[in-house]
């Protein structure tokens, strides 16, 4: 049995307190005045840092006689929309790191089931690991869609605009044509209830496969494991149309004007990389503490296998949403992109070297996928460039060029990374690490590539 160290524990506690308070840190110091932002605009244009367009236009109409009243007013509402992104932004700081974590747990969750529906000889002496990790999913997942639900009640729409019901009243001046003909979708109960739903199903898969694992410990036959295989079967069929729904509501939305095909596709890769690469470094960190014995290098290896390949698998889907939407050269389709380009560009283009040249270059040699150090280095770059790929879907709808990596961004990452280490580790310590009597524990055991 796995025993939660108290110094393991102790971090995580303290990981989640420094966190908090550097969240609450966040959102005090987003609250400026009209005047302060005001200021801040004219030091940058005065200050040749990024001079603003819309500040520098206004003032050039300034001195245009009748043309004064309107610039002024120009900037009072730019000023206005730049003063709402420095409010959004620790709203949209903690969203990417819950949803980043969540999406770590529904991964793991993903990858389980397709170990039981494929009757998997390698990985059962992993799949303990694996039900510690999805242990997260329930409350991190009702996590994320409360932040999404406080946004709208407390926030003023800080992360999805189309829940302002301005914006499909005919007779508002925020009235958007495009969000209106969506309103059967975008609706803020219907999101609401949808949410419930995927989050319902998800947890009550994890808490019956979790439960015949357990049974089958102590069966003297195999109808737990042959229930496991059939709900398994069965729920990945829900998965995959839920993936892409939750992928639809909770960051495709975030831009209501924009969609891509390909994008539930493209958010699934990203989790399994991140998922299986957790698996890994948990695995690699209890095998250091003494634990998992008959875990091999072989395991090891095929796990930074699935490291690789998923992440090959992300830069295709990457590319090809990216090239179909760039040779369309729509206008409504092509502004995602722009924005990020323009506004992003370091970490949209440096997102692309994190996730597929460091993980190409780094794992493709198979006995380097056998190195525990290597394979721990190689998922930490993994891990940030998955972060930095969410990052880059939420941040440029909401906080549009007044993006940075500081205190929300950083405190939200260590609240989140306490609160999974707390719950994960704790779910490890309620089970034996090693199935007992699951049929293909022996292969497991056996396991040599």
């Amino acid at each position: 049995m796995y025993t939660f160290s108290s110094r393991l524990k102790i971090a995580s506690i303290a990981l989640m307190i420094i966190g908090a308070l550097g969240i609450g840190f966040g959102f005090m110091n987003s609250h400026k005045s009209l005047d302060d932002v005001k200021t801040m605009l004219a030091q940058e244009a005065s200050g040749g840092h990024g001079t603003d367009t819309h500040t520098a236009a206004a003032q050039t109409e300034a001195g245009h006689g009748d043309a004064h009243a309107d610039a002024a007013s120009h900037a009072d509402e730019h000023a206005e929309h730049v003063q709402h992104q420095i409010a959004n932004r620790p709203w949209s700081a903690i969203y990417v790191a819950a949803f980043f974590f969540m999406m770590i747990a529904l991964g793991v969750l993903a990858f389980y089931a397709i170990q039981y529906a494929a009757q998997a000889g390698w990985s059962p002496l992993l799949l303990r690991v694996m039900e510690g990790i999805t242990a997260y999913l329930l409350p991190g997942a009702l996590i994320v869609l409360l932040i999404a639900a406080l946004s709208h009640y407390i926030g003023h729409n800080s992360i999805f605009i189309w829940m302002d019901s301005e914006m499909v009243n005919p007779d508002s001046e925020k009235y958007d044509k495009l969000v209106a003909g969506k309103q059967g979708w975008l609706n803020v109960p219907m999101f609401l209830l949808r949410g419930l739903i995927y989050i319902a199903g998800w947890a009550l898969y994890r808490h019956f496969s979790r439960k015949f694992s357990i049974a089958q410990d102590n069966a003297d036959d195999n109808r737990y494991f042959k229930k496991s295989f059939r709900i398994a079967a069965a729920f990945l069929v829900f998965f995959i149309y839920t993936e892409s729904m939750m992928s639809w509501d909770w960051i495709m939305s975030v831009d209501p004007h924009w969609f891509s095909t390909l994008f539930g596709w493209y958010v699934l890769s990203g989790m399994l990389v991140a998922g299986v690469t957790v698996i890994a470094l948990i695995t690699i960190y209890l095998k250091a503490k003494g634990l998992l014995p008959h875990v091999n290098d072989s395991h090891i290896h095929d796990l930074a296998k699935f490291m690789f390949g998923f992440s090959i698998f992300w830069t295709y889907l990457w590319f090809s949403q990216f090239m179909l939407i760039w040779y369309s050269n729509i206008p409504e389709e092509v502004t995602y992109f722009v924005t990020r380009i323009e506004d992003y560009n370091l970490p949209f283009f440096g997102m692309l070297i994190l996730n597929f040249l460091f993980p190409m270059l780094l794992l493709m040699n198979s006995d380097y996928k056998r190195i525990p150090w290597f394979v721990v280095m190689a998922g930490v770059v993994v891990l940030v460039g998955h972060y930095v790929d969410v990052f880059n879907m939420i941040m440029p709808a909401t906080v549009g060029d007044r993006w940075f990596i500081g205190v929300p961004e950083i405190f939200s990452m260590l609240f989140f990374t306490g609160l999974f280490m707390f719950i994960v580790f704790t779910a490890l310590t309620k089970a034996p690490l090693t199935q007992k009597r699951n049929p293909f524990i022996k292969e497991s055991e056996n396991f040599h590539y």
